[in-house]
C-alpha cells in the first residue's frame, strides 16, 4: 500500500515538473513558470546614457545602404555620443538579409558583451528577427541591460527583452535617423536615451474607449510579433497589460486574423488596456470607417481603455515608447495622456504640436521591407 502510494505521488510531481518551464536568469538565478500561466514581467531599466557613452549601430533584419548608417554615425556624433558599427553591418545575404542568421546573432552578442557600449540601435526593420529567437537566450539578455531601440520587426527584439526583464525603446532607427535627426520623433528619442522621459497628452479620438488603467506596455507590429505566440519571445504571456499595436500596408482581414489569434490565445483577456498606434496604408477592403473602427468593435466587449491614434509606428511621426514599462493610460472624453511610471526627468509632450514632412508611400513601403 506504501509502496503504491510513493508510486503515485513521484508520478504526480515528474507531471508537474513536465509542465513548467524553467529560465535560467544568472548562475545563481532560476525562473520557474507555469508553462500554462501567465508569466510576471518585471523589468529593469537600463541606465540613461551621458555623453561620450558609446551606441552600437546593428542590422538585426534587413540590410541597409552603408551611407544611411554613415549619416546614422554623423547624427549621433552631433547627440555627443560615439557611434560604433556592428562587424557585419554592411552584409547582404540572399538579396535582402544583412548577414546570415549567425552573423547577424553575432552582431548583439557583440554589443550585450562590451561593457562600454551602452545603448544599441537597430538600422532597419523588414524581415529576419523571427529566426533569431531561438539563437539567443533570456539570460544573456538580462545579464548585460542595455537600451536597444527599434521598431517594426524588431518588435520580436522588444518582445525577448520584455521576456528577460529588460525594458527598450520602439523608436526610429538609422533608415529614418539618416535624415538628419532634427525632427520631433529623433530628438524625442536621443532625449529618452539620455533620461528625459516622454508624457503624452492626445487628442480626443472618436474610437477611443474611456477609462484609465495601468499595466505593463507590450506589442508593436502586430503581424511581427503575433507569431510569436508560445516562444520566449511572447511578452503577450505576461498579465497586466498594456497591449500596443501598428502596422503598415497590410489588408484589413490579415489585421483583424492577427488581432482574432491574440483573442483566442487569452492575450486580451490579460490586457488593462489597448493603444492603437498608426495604421499605414492599410487596407480598405470592407467598410469600417478605418481600422480603428473595425477593432473598436472587438475591444468595446473587454470593458478596457482603448486609446487610439497614438502617432507611433510607420506614419510620418514615430514617437518613441519605453516597451516593458510600466505605464498609465488615461483616456477621456476631451483627450488622453500616456505616461511612463519610471524614474527620469519628466518632459510633457503634446502630440498635437508635432507635426512632419510627408515620407513618400513606396519609401515607407521599402523601408517597412514590404517592397524593395
Amino acid at each position: 500500500m506504501r509502496k503504491t502510494k510513493l508510486f503515485w505521488m513521484i508520478a504526480a510531481i515528474l507531471t508537474f515538473c513536465g509542465a513548467m518551464t524553467l529560465t535560467s536568469c544568472s548562475d545563481d538565478e532560476i525562473i520557474v513558470v507555469d508553462s500554462d500561466q501567465p508569466v510576471v514581467l518585471n523589468c529593469t531599466k537600463p541606465d540613461y546614457l551621458m555623453a561620450g557613452d558609446k551606441v552600437a549601430l546593428i542590422s538585426p533584419s534587413y540590410f541597409t545602404p552603408m551611407e544611411n548608417v554613415e549619416k546614422t554615425v554623423d547624427v549621433l556624433r552631433s547627440w555627443g555620443l560615439e557611434p560604433v558599427i556592428g562587424p557585419n553591418v554592411g552584409k547582404v545575404v540572399n538579396g535582402r538579409y544583412a548577414g546570415t542568421v549567425a552573423e547577424r546573432v553575432s552582431d548583439i552578442r557583440w554589443a550585450l558583451s562590451d561593457p562600454e557600449i551602452k545603448a544599441i540601435i537597430c538600422n532597419r526593420g523588414g524581415y529576419g528577427t523571427i529566426q533569431l529567437i531561438d539563437q539567443l537566450t533570456l539570460a544573456e539578455l538580462k545579464a548585460s541591460p542595455k537600451w536597444l531601440v527599434g521598431f517594426s520587426d524588431i518588435s520580436t527584439l522588444h518582445g525577448l527583452l520584455t521576456r528577460a526583464g529588460v525594458m527598450s525603446i520602439h523608436g526610429t532607427m538609422s533608415s529614418f535617423l539618416a535624415k538628419g535627426g532634427t525632427d520631433a520623433t529623433s530628438t524625442l528619442m536621443r532625449d529618452l536615451l539620455l533620461g528625459k522621459v516622454p508624457c503624452y497628452q492626445l487628442p480626443a479620438h472618436s474610437q477611443n474607449i474611456t477609462g484609465k488603467a495601468t499595466g505593463t506596455l507590450v506589442g508593436g507590429n502586430i503581424c511581427t510579433f503575433a507569431p510569436n505566440l508560445g516562444t520566449q519571445a511572447d511578452a503577450t504571456k505576461g498579465k497586466d497589460l498594456i497591449l500596443f499595436v501598428e502596422e503598415v500596408e497590410e489588408s484589413m482581414h490579415n489585421i483583424d486574423r492577427q488581432m482574432r489569434i491574440l483573442q483566442m490565445n487569452g492575450v486580451l483577456d490579460r490586457c488593462k488596456g489597448v493603444v492603437l498606434g498608426e495604421f499605414t496604408d492599410c487596407g480598405t477592403e470592407f467598410t469600417y470607417e478605418s481600422v480603428e473602427a473595425m477593432l473598436h468593435e472587438m475591444l468595446k466587449n473587454y470593458n478596457i481603455p482603448v486609446l487610439c491614434g497614438f502617432p507611433s509606428g510607420h506614419g510620418d511621426v514615430n514617437l518613441p515608447l519605453v516597451m516593458g514599462a510600466n505605464v498609465t493610460i488615461d483616456v477621456r472624453t476631451d483627450g488622453a495622456t500616456l505616461q511612463f511610471n519610471i524614474d527620469g526627468e519628466q518632459q510633457q509632450v503634446n502630440t498635437v504640436d508635432i507635426t512632419a514632412s510627408a515620407t513618400p508611400a513606396a519609401v515607407r513601403m521599402r523601408l517597412a521591407g514590404k517592397t524593395e
